[in-house]
């Protein structure tokens, strides 16, 4: 029976800088992911009623100053 090696590899090994390069894009990208985590949070609480009324208020004054 023959038994075939497989042979070695000739990829060049990874410099420090490729390493380092890497890294920093993983670390990029785990940063991205909790930005957007954050982001959502955020978005997805409701508005407080204190700063609805604020809102309500600007309206209705801003409806009275324009006539209508």
């Amino acid at each position: 029976m023959n038994k075939t090696t497989n042979p070695p590899r000739t990829d060049p090994p990874a410099t420090q800088g490729e390493a380092g390069l890497e890294e920093a894009r993983l670390r990029q990208q785990a940063i991205g992911v909790k930005l957007r985590h954050l982001f959502d949070e955020v978005v997805n609480e409701p508005v407080p009623d204190e700063f609805l009324e604020i809102l309500r208020r600007a309206d209705e004054k801003s409806s009275r100053g324009s006539g209508t």
